[in-house]
């Protein structure tokens, strides 16, 4: 589903943004083969999996990854399905026989699935056949208790899990309003309705994995011009969704996260403008907390001018 360009506006706020989804939209993306998202999930999944698939002690993760399965399978019937113990991603051609893994898809996805513990292979299954990152949000708890995240944005998964919803959010600049809401979010999200939220950034950092210990850390050149840094500019955006499991006052939250260049992303002067108003009104601590505070000034030069186009 494209990034929503109503997200963005000005002045700029860190808020919920949470919106009723629509009936029929759907929540998971397939992956298939080539795909950035895949590529870079079985790079994690295959070299750094302790920092992306991770559980609370003490908690049962198989009911909402069971119900994820079945989510799955029912909205993307020709992406994965179920039969019995036998899960099956079908545009990667592999599948699971309970922990054992079956296929003769491209060969790096067997290979990490094998070496993966066997509890942890229908979450990596389930990864790699779909570009959404999840977590489990408990509403009694209003924690979160189970992560399946390679693709974090400069936030580290292992860092977050069984914490509060307000503790994982602790860290986001200007984040009152997140905070002040964060156990009434954890139960509104446990209900029957779905809902959804769009987020985004522009960065320097053109990988979908940008967890702070993998992803560099070089500063914006000083002396690039305009253009220079228009070039190197990224937009990172996320749609995360909310899979209610009221059974369970549990919710699977979904991250699907996307980027283009800045150039390619912004298509017409409208969008341009709603850009350049929102990074004109973001707070100092919220550009510094999105290191935009040495290109502001370039980038608002750049929109500026993509809108008078």
């Amino acid at each position: 589903m494209p990034f929503d360009f109503a997200a963005v506006s000005a002045p700029f706020r860190m808020q919920p943004g949470l919106r009723r989804l629509a009936a029929g939209s759907p929540q998971l993306t397939p992956n298939r083969p080539g795909d950035p998202a895949l590529r870079e999930k079985l790079g994690v999944l295959s070299a750094h999996a302790e920092t992306a698939l991770l559980t609370a002690a003490g908690f049962d993760a198989a009911p909402a990854l069971h119900a994820l399965a079945a989510h799955a399978a029912a909205e993307r019937p020709d992406a994965f399905d179920i039969d019995g113990p036998v899960w099956r991603a079908h545009h990667l051609d592999w599948s699971l026989d309970g922990t054992e893994v079956r296929g003769d898809g491209p060969a790096p996805i067997g290979a990490c699935l094998r070496a993966l513990p066997p509890a942890s292979r229908a979450a990596a299954l389930l990864g790699l056949a779909f570009a959404e990152d999840v977590a489990v949000i408990d509403g009694a708890s209003a924690r979160i208790p189970w992560l399946a995240v390679c693709l974090p944005s400069h936030w580290a998964p292992e860092d977050k899990i069984g914490r509060r919803f307000a503790e994982v959010h602790a860290p986001v600049a200007d984040n009152q309003v997140l905070l002040a809401a964060s156990d009434h979010l954890a139960r509104l999200v446990t209900g029957a309705d779905r809902w959804e939220r769009f987020v985004w950034t522009v960065t320097r950092h053109p990988t979908l994995d940008q967890h702070p210990k993998r992803c560099g850390g070089a500063p914006w050149p000083h002396d690039a011009s305009v253009d220079g840094i228009a070039a190197r500019a990224y937009f990172r955006t996320e749609r995360q969704t909310f899979i209610p499991l009221p059974e369970l006052t549990q919710a699977i939250f979904t991250i699907h996260v996307e980027m283009q260049p800045l150039a390619a992303a912004i298509t017409e002067g409208a969008q341009a403008q709603r850009l350049h108003d929102a990074i004109a009104t973001m707070s100092p601590a919220v550009l510094r907390y999105r290191g935009l505070t040495d290109v502001r000034d370039r980038l608002l030069a750049w929109l500026d001018r993509r809108a008078r186009a």
